[in-house]
């Protein structure tokens, strides 16, 4: 008996080869639409749906695969007596293989200044419909919905005069994570479009962009999955132009680096980071000096980190890069000669960045334990509006420049946190402490004697005065802080005895 294969593709890349390949089997071909008239157009002889369906296409080719001529053709259980008989009593022909990719509705909402109507009129039912029916028949039916399976698919064919059961039961497999994905996307999309906050079902798809070597130690595997959408400061969309392959460690680091980044827009920065938390943060006038800042302000832990810069990487900046070992380097660009000064190590990774995207990160996904966190991400901006001054010293307009540069840093640092900062310069950073006047012993002794004169910030309030009595043995000039707590009048005290200005925002920045 005669095969028979539906084929019906939006994106025609290497269709027609793909299709000839069929024919020279033996396969009868059947197409809908523009699929039938680029196979005619290049000679490849065809069936309209049509002649298949005894019904015209309809509703602007809405309706045309949709019928019982065609699922049934694709459902039929071929060693079933009662399914056979049926088949016959409708003169239903079976088919053998289905070759379909959807409507292009990624690419439809990727545009800019795309209509609800149009994404609405990309969304395809009837593909969709027609790989679902296929898969589920696998053990009879071949179903290929991916251009890159093409070749293989075409050389089992031509060895064996079919494909085996496990390669149909792999393609199977493949398309419902097509379809579910496809499904996915139209979900968030409805969802945003009607403002659905907290949706009863959390639908969520994401590319393969690397299979990892291991995880955060060598006996965990591990994967890096990326949006289908450009996010503007996101590793997922950035281009390794040199080095060695990414490591899941890697990824994290570099992920927190360009977050922090982000929020230094509109100033020349530099952000230094080791293990998930900044080890040096400089803004300036110029991206040199932002990188003498970020690099002055710790450079013993700088050895093995990660640096990124939100302007393109010069000469004179490569030239220092290039004399220390870093896991890895981001900016928007290199200067040609900064990238053949940087390449000549031969393992570092040199990477670009977008600082645009279509895509803006608003929600952040924590796995626990058999489910999923998800929150808003922080974004919260303070300004000098914002704050309120608690003390009876007031903080000067540079101190108050630096109080809002330390409340940017600290919010990027792992909890309990606390930075000091002068002069657009982080100074000292105590990370993840179990309580917060420790955070304050590490960054403060880490700043010495540069704190003299300096800013202290905090992402969360002083649940007692201890925190400001040590600032004050170092010679700390001003405090920005949340505020909140029962005892803030004890920490406002203690400001006011050693002459230190604070100033309560209102807003914590917790990162746990």
């Amino acid at each position: 008996m005669k095969k028979r294969a539906l084929v019906s593709v939006s994106d025609k890349t290497d269709l027609i080869p793909f299709v000839q390949g069929l024919v020279e089997c033996g396969y009868e071909i059947i197409s809908t639409g523009g699929t039938y008239k680029a196979l005619k157009n290049a000679n490849v002889d065809c069936l309209a749906i049509e002649e298949v369906t005894h019904f015209p296409e309809i509703l602007d080719g809405r309706v045309k695969t949709l019928h019982p001529m065609v699922h049934g053709g694709l459902l039929a259980v071929r060693d079933l007596e009662s399914h056979q008989q049926q088949l016959k009593d409708h003169h239903i022909e079976t088919i053998d293989l289905v070759c379909v990719n959807l409507y292009p509705f990624k690419e439809t909402i990727s545009k800019e200044g795309f209509t609800h109507a149009q994404a609405i009129e990309n969304i395809d039912i009837g593909g969709p419909s027609m790989l679902r029916s296929a898969a589920k028949n696998h053990r009879y039916v071949t179903v290929v919905c991916d251009v890159k399976d093409y070749e293989a698919v075409l050389e089992e064919i031509r060895e064996n005069g079919d494909t085996t059961l496990e390669t149909r039961q792999r393609l199977a497999a493949k398309v419902y994570r097509a379809t579910a994905s496809y499904d996915a996307m139209i979900a968030e999309y409805m969802s945003d479009y009607v403002h659905e906050e907290n949706p009863e079902k959390l639908t969520l798809t994401f590319d393969l962009k690397q299979t990892l070597r291991y995880g955060e130690n060598p006996h965990q595997k591990a994967s890096f999955y990326a949006d289908m959408f450009t996010t503007p400061y996101s590793l997922c969309n950035a281009t390794q132009l040199h080095g060695k392959e990414l490591s899941y460690n890697n990824i994290q680091d570099a992920n927190a680096t360009l977050e922090m980044l982000a929020d230094f827009e509109g100033t020349s920065a530099v952000v230094a980071v080791k293990h998930m938390n900044p080890c040096g943060i400089g803004t300036a006038d110029t991206l040199y000096k932002a990188w003498r800042k970020a690099y002055e302000a710790d450079m013993t832990s700088i050895f093995g980190g990660i640096v990124a810069f939100n302007e393109e990487v010069s000469v004179d900046i490569a030239n220092e890069l290039s004399q220390m070992f870093l896991e890895i380097i981001l900016a928007p660009s290199f200067n040609d000669e900064a990238f053949e000064i940087l390449s000549r190590k031969k393992n570092i990774r040199l990477m670009t960045f977008k600082k645009e995207g279509k895509k803006e990160n608003t929600r952040k996904f924590v796995a626990v334990s058999g489910g999923i966190l998800v929150q808003d991400t922080d974004r919260a901006v303070t300004s000098a509006s914002d704050c309120r001054c608690v003390t009876q010293s007031q903080p000067s307009e540079n101190e108050m420049t630096d109080m809002l540069f330390g409340f940017k840093v600290v919010k990027h640092v792992k909890s309990n946190a606390i930075v000091i900062v002068k002069d657009g310069q982080t100074l000292g950073v105590g990370a993840g402490q179990m309580n917060r006047v420790g955070a304050a012993k590490i960054a403060l002794e880490q700043a010495g004697e540069k704190a003299r004169g300096a800013v202290l910030a905090s992402d969360a309030f002083f649940p007692m005065d201890d925190t400001v009595k040590l600032a004050a043995q170092y010679g700390i000039r001003a405090i920005i802080q949340p505020g909140g707590s029962i005892k803030d009048e004890d920490s406002i005290t203690a400001c006011n005895e050693n002459n230190i200005a604070m100033v309560f925002t209102g807003k914590r920045h917790f990162k746990h």
